[in-house]
């Protein structure tokens, strides 16, 4: 199962990451290799729940409550664990931009 999920979820980044590239010309490749080594980095660096709740969400793409089945928790505990992975990630951001 989680080999399908990783599958998609790369499929669907290559997807998003050649539209961003059309859609804004203007950034280069390295700049943008860059970004994401920083932003998979902050990533890396979250608990394990946050990590593996923000791949589903973000890069699996899935809901809330396929979340909630995947990891064995509450739907309520997927939010709460997206709001302190989110919080984590804007304080990793707010440090490399100071």
């Amino acid at each position: 199962m989680w080999s399908i999920v990783l599958n998609a979820a790369r499929a669907l980044a290559r997807k998003r990451r050649g539209e961003l590239l059309r859609e804004s010309g203007a950034v280069a490749d390295s700049v943008l290799s860059e970004a994401d080594a920083e932003v998979r980095g902050w990533i890396a660096g979250l608990p394990e729940r946050q990590r593996l709740a923000v791949f589903l969400r973000y890069f699996a793409d899935l809901d809330y409550p396929a979340i909630a089945q995947s990891l064995g928790i509450e739907v309520g505990t997927v939010s709460a664990t997206l709001s302190a992975a989110h919080a984590a990630l804007r304080r990793s951001s707010e440090e490399a931009h100071v």
